[in-house]
């Protein structure tokens, strides 16, 4: 069987975990910034964990991750 190819553009924007959890950046961080308050800007900031419902799909996309 030939070797599954990593789907790019996905590889860039998740982490791999110690434990096999997907990690990944906020969305809407990026411009139209002055109506957004700066407690909303700042939770932007941190990393999150993907959810449950996609993580199986996203294994498949990344399959060395």
């Amino acid at each position: 069987m030939p070797k599954l190819k990593t789907k790019r553009a996905a590889a860039k924007r998740f982490k791999a975990t110690g434990s096999g959890k997907l990690k990944r950046n906020k969305a809407y961080k990026s411009h139209i910034l002055t109506k957004k308050s700066t407690k909303r800007k700042r939770n932007l900031r941190k990393a999150t964990m993907t959810d449950a419902t996609n993580e199986k799909v996203m294994k498949k996309i990344l399959p060395y991750l």
